[in-house]
């Protein structure tokens, strides 16, 4: 009896943060969506609110079921759906941070040649190789085999122990690369602000607005949080596939399990630090709210709304706060 108790506990928890998590994820990706969708210079923000979407949409309500039927009852199809849409949303996810974080780069370390890298063709090029790389890198599970049912989060997910080699590459590939390139690419517009600020440069021409590390800022942060909450659990893949007979049943399942949350838990999060960190993305977020209740005037001259002044200069990428160019 006490073990069914304690089932009945841990099932009510799960039940509880994924409620939560998926009443977070729907309307403050939608919110995030319909504040920057018309303007096209966020084409990347969109993307990336879009791949913290998808997992709310389809994986996050099958998990519930689970809970609720205490194991999955609804067939390896849809469990191998499932696992596919939840890749497509972590690994989208960073190559999305990745691809921003390139942009922000080249939009300030190399500005005279941004309007070229990053006209609206080649812009839209980006996000479909982008994309294309998510969905190439999603495949190779379905011949290893290792979108699996985890009776310990109750949902169909990558599993680390099926092949050591393919655990690792999978950690380098979709975590640490990135994390290397964008952190490169960070590096290099803090050492150029520094060198702004400081004028380290006395004849550079190079200016920087507050729009320009308004918006870096926001991005930086939304990096800094992705690393955090999934380096723990791809950790725990790097230990695991060193021998996954042996160090796999040393894992606690707490440890396992808390992981596994914070990772997805970061769906919830980006929202939340645009409308923190950013002027404009909080008055659309306002206008959003405060007119639902008239749905008709919701995309009703927008540019006149929240937008306005929202472009320093064109960047596909993620929007600026305003026209004011300062020496710093």
């Amino acid at each position: 009896s006490r073990l069914a108790s304690s089932d009945g506990v841990r099932c009510h928890s799960f039940q509880q943060v994924y409620y939560e998590t998926q009443i977070t994820v729907l309307p403050g990706c939608l919110v995030c969506c319909l504040s920057v969708c018309s303007d096209r210079s966020n084409i990347f923000v969109v993307s990336l609110s879009v791949a913290d979407l998808v997992v709310a949409v389809y994986p996050y309500p099958l998990v519930l079921m689970a809970i609720f039927h205490s194991g999955w009852t609804m067939g390896d199809v849809h469990c191998q759906v499932s696992g596919f849409i939840m890749g497509l949303s972590v690994i989208g996810s960073i190559f999305n941070i990745t691809a921003i974080a390139i942009n922000r780069y080249c939009y300030i370390c190399h500005s005279l040649k941004y309007d070229r890298l990053y006209s609206l063709k080649n812009t839209c090029f980006y996000l479909l190789l982008t994309w294309v790389l998510t969905v190439i890198a999603i495949v190779p599970n379905f011949f290893v085999g290792s979108l699996q049912y985890d009776p310990r989060v109750f949902s169909c997910t990558f599993a680390q122990t099926v092949s050591t080699y393919y655990t690792i590459t999978v950690v380098v590939v979709h975590f640490i690369v990135p994390l290397l390139i964008v952190s490169f690419c960070y590096l290099k517009i803090w050492v150029l602000v520094i060198q702004v600020k400081h004028r380290v440069k006395p004849d550079s021409k190079q200016k920087l607005k507050p729009s320009d590390l308004r918006n870096f800022l926001t991005m930086f942060v939304v990096f800094v949080l992705f690393a955090v909450c999934w380096a723990p659990l791809n950790f725990i893949g790097l230990a695991v596939a060193i021998n996954p007979l042996i160090i796999a049943p040393k894992i606690p399942e707490w440890l396992f399990i808390t992981s596994y949350f914070m990772a997805y838990f970061n769906s919830c999060l980006n929202a939340v630090i645009y409308g923190l960190l950013n002027q404009n993305f909080r008055k659309e977020y306002k206008r959003i709210l405060l007119e639902l209740c008239t749905p008709r005037m919701l995309f009703v001259d927008t540019s006149k709304c929240g937008t306005e002044g929202i472009k320093s200069k064109p960047s596909p990428a993620i929007t600026n706060n305003n026209q004011a160019e300062v020496d710093l």
